[in-house]
C-alpha cells in the first residue's frame, strides 16, 4: 500500500465513524462465521475485553481493537472497516510521513498541518506502545 493510500485509510477511518457504524461488526461476524469461530472466540483471541465485539453494534471500534481482529480473521482493517470489499489481506508498506509527498484527501490536498496532526499522533502512540511493552504503564 502507498504511502498515499495508507493516510487515505486513517483519515477515511476517522472521518467514517457516523456513516459505517455498524459496518466493522457486521464484517466481523460475517468472517468469523466462514472461519468457523464465534464472535466470542474472535474477541478472546483478539485480546480485547470481554464482550467487546458486540459494543460495535452501537459505536466504532478503535483502530488497534480492530488491528487485532483483522489478524485474527486474516483479513484487513481496510476490509473490516468497509474502505475495500476485498477480505483478503494486502501487503502494505511502510509509510514514510516524514516525507514531504503531496497527500491528497478525495481529491483535495491534504495541508501540511493536518500531516503533522497525525505526525504527532502517531510518536505519541509510538511512545504510549513502548511504555506499555516496558511495562511503565501509559
Amino acid at each position: 500500500m502507498s504511502s498515499k493510500n495508507m493516510l487515505f485509510s486513517i483519515l477515511f477511518y476517522l472521518e467514517s465513524e457516523e456513516t459505517h457504524a455498524m459496518i466493522e461488526f457486521e464484517r466481523t461476524k460475517e468472517l468469523a462465521k466462514k472461519r468457523k469461530m464465534s464472535l466470542l472466540e474472535v474477541n478472546d483471541k483478539a485480546g480485547l475485553g470481554k464482550r467487546s465485539i458486540y459494543n460495535w453494534k452501537s459505536r466504532k471500534p478503535g483502530i488497534m481493537a480492530l488491528g487485532a481482529v483483522a489478524k485474527v480473521l486474516h483479513t484487513s482493517v481496510d476490509y473490516l472497516s468497509g474502505i475495500t470489499d476485498d477480505p483478503a489481506p494486502s501487503v502494505q508498506d511502510t509509510v514514510n510521513l516524514e516525507d514531504e509527498v503531496p497527500y491528497s484527501y478525495y481529491g483535495h490536498p491534504v495541508p501540511k498541518e493536518y500531516l503533522d496532526m497525525v505526525r504527532e499522533l502517531m510518536k505519541r502512540d509510538i511512545k504510549q506502545r513502548e511504555a506499555r511493552k516496558n511495562g511503565r504503564g501509559q
